[in-house]
């Protein structure tokens, strides 16, 4: 028996037909179950109930066994003086407040439905599903109670992506272009060199970047130099003006010893390669050097796109890697990779900034995310074959949400899916 089932419960007050009755025989008639608490404290605040006649207003308390009161140290804690009522799967001992005083228990597993607990039973405890515990009755739950719980996924995904961003905002000293800068470089790096790139963010004095972002060259050398990709001698004629470019910023900002280690090429496409991605970058802040006020400003997802239409350096049209030579081809960014860097960068600090100036852009950002096409992985896929097909990027963040956060962690009494499916019982 595990404890989020007590709480569905007694939430939901899914009990059999018989009157309720404590441990001591005495009656129990619920008014209201209380508010379900997450946090710290008592499992429902607020409750009201008749115990033996009498109306209570206060807490109740939910435990598999009513000996958990005292492994929790409850007894001990003045935050459960309040506590009305105990709830418990199986009472092996009497428990008792701070003060001294008794408090009615009421055992569950007297009043639980068989086909309540079959239906539980069926959904976690015999599952041997290969991915996840409902995907054979995801599809049946109700389309308009699951888009709904979709959209709180997607923003319960941004509040946790915000944590990161604002704890960059205080390293950047409350400079959200560079906030930006950084949350970018990392899209930028994608899974292999994420984090170096970020490093690079990190390593660099912004207003650099800022000062020499007119200047193309001198943009691409400032963050090759920091990338360590500029310290062989010879390669061609380009690498050597970039060597000497990053020489002269080197002196002139005393840069001196912010090399990171090189970022990898190894087991990448080369369209991945951290030379077209850098240059890339040095592009885009060329072209729109105050990137973040015009994404703020931006409402519009063909706005947004159009910041980020640029190209590597035309050196880059003929190479992949410095000094070696390749078929001519334009090095875009792709519609797709766009769309990722707004669903990975640009969604998450405009939601931050919103938040941090006590505005509300949900709609804003629902909006932008539902003109993008759905991501394509795994994970996605493993929904798609369960039944549950996705429309835009909005649906895909929130199935990894929900696939994170819910379904692998068996918390399918905490999401609006498992809670539809128990309470009708399959």
């Amino acid at each position: 028996m595990r404890e989020d089932l007590l709480h569905f419960v007694w939430k939901y007050q899914k009990f059999s037909g018989q009157s309720l009755m404590t441990t001591d025989k005495i009656a129990v008639q619920v008014k209201n179950p209380g508010t379900h608490n997450h946090g710290a404290g008592p499992d429902f605040f607020n409750a009201r109930l008749l115990i033996g006649g009498q109306e209570w207003a206060g807490n109740v308390e939910l435990h598999v066994k009513s000996s958990d009161w005292y492994a929790h140290g409850h007894e001990s804690d003045l935050n459960y003086n309040n506590v009305v009522l105990h709830v418990v799967w199986e009472d092996d001992v009497s428990v008792f407040r701070k003060d001294g005083s008794a408090i009615a228990t009421l055992v569950l597993k007297d009043y639980l439905s068989r086909a309540l607990l079959m239906g539980y039973r069926k959904l976690l405890e015999d599952s041997k599903k290969a991915f996840i515990n409902c995907e054979q009755d995801i599809a049946s739950v109700d389309g308009f109670l699951l888009d709904n719980w979709l959209e709180g996924l997607f923003f319960e995904r941004l509040e946790h992506k915000s944590a990161a961003v604002f704890e960059l905002l205080d390293q950047c000293q409350n400079d959200w272009e560079k906030v930006l800068f950084s949350l970018l470089m990392k899209s930028f790096g994608s899974k292999v060199n994420g984090e170096a790139f970020l490093d690079i963010a990190r390593v660099l004095d912004f207003s650099i970047v800022r000062k020499v972002a007119h200047d193309a060259l001198q943009l691409e050398a400032l963050l090759f130099g920091t990338a360590g990709l500029l310290h062989e001698d010879h390669l061609d004629v380009y690498h050597n003006q970039l060597k000497q470019s990053y020489g002269f910023l080197e002196n002139k900002f005393n840069l001196g010893g912010v090399g990171i280690r090189p970022p990898a090429f190894y087991g990448l496409r080369p369209n991945n390669f951290p030379t077209l991605r850098l240059s890339q970058v040095a592009a885009l802040y060329h072209k729109v050097p105050n990137l973040f006020s015009e994404v703020v400003e931006a409402k519009r997802l063909s706005e947004i796109v159009s910041f980020f239409e640029v190209s590597a350096g035309e050196y880059w049209n003929s190479h992949y890697t410095f000094g070696k030579t390749s078929k001519e081809s334009k090095k875009r960014l792709t519609k797709n990779f766009i769309e990722l860097l707004v669903v990975n960068a640009i969604v998450p600090i405009k939601f931050c900034y919103a938040k941090q100036l006590g505005k509300n852009a949900d709609e804003e950002l629902v909006e932008l995310l539902s003109g993008i096409k759905p991501e394509q992985n795994g994970i996605i896929e493993k929904f798609k074959s369960a039944g549950l097909r996705s429309d835009n990027a909005l649906q895909t963040q929130a199935k990894i949400q929900l696939y994170n956060h819910y379904c692998t962690k068996n918390k399918c009494l905490q999401c609006a899916v498992g809670t539809s499916l128990l309470n009708g019982n399959f």
